[in-house]
């Protein structure tokens, strides 16, 4: 965790390069290539608040670290999956991020992985809301790739409502799968690079 004083950026930093450590075990388990996942700025932590998880940025419109966001590599029955610490704004982007056409926001970083994994760059809100994204969607067709269930429907309703100068479109993954990470690694590469090619439009 942030020591009293630590900014996101000093935080980030002290943490360790994926490459060697139990966190290049779990990018590449859910289907993340190493290089990929470096490319995208994740890290690894040994104690993010007590259990060891990867890192990953999120940046604001001015691509400055507003936060960092931790996903555990396990959790047990009652722990949080996730845990984020400084300002509120930032998003997690893979590639070109929200400067991409199209483009594809997601729920989570490892969804946001999976479409770069497949050729397509991506923005992860990690649920949380940035002020700054109706300007950036403004008169652009935004593709809204949350879950495949109620709490991923819920949240494309919200965003199509307020990106109200967008060109709102729902994108689900392939097979019926609940989100993109879930469908890369049960249906491989290959098929998720076909399905958004043959839907996104």
């Amino acid at each position: 965790m942030p020591r009293s004083g630590e900014l996101p950026s000093e935080r980030l930093a002290r943490a360790l390069p994926l490459a060697g450590t139990p966190g290049q075990a779990y990018v590449e388990r859910r289907g993340i290539p190493l290089a990929l996942a470096e490319l995208a700025g994740l890290r690894f932590d040994p104690d993010w608040d007590g259990r060891p998880a990867v890192l990953v940025g999120l940046y604001d419109q001015e691509n400055l670290l507003a936060s960092v966001h931790g996903r555990y590599l396990s959790t047990l029955r009652g722990q949080n999956k996730m845990l984020t610490v400084g300002r509120p704004g930032g998003v997690a982007g893979v590639g070109n991020s929200w400067r991409a056409e199209p483009l594809i926001l997601v729920e989570g970083i490892f969804d946001a992985l999976s479409l770069a994994a497949c050729g397509w760059a991506g923005v992860a809100t990690i649920g949380r809301w940035a002020a700054w994204l109706p300007q950036v969607c403004n008169r652009r067709v935004v593709w809204l790739g949350f879950d495949a269930n109620a709490p991923g429907d819920r949240e494309a309703l919200h965003y199509a409502e307020v990106l109200s100068t967008a060109t709102p479109r729902r994108l689900l993954p392939p097979g019926r799968c609940k989100d993109w990470n879930t469908a890369l690694v049960k249906r491989g590469n290959a098929a998720v690079t076909r399905w958004l090619q043959t839907n996104i439009t």
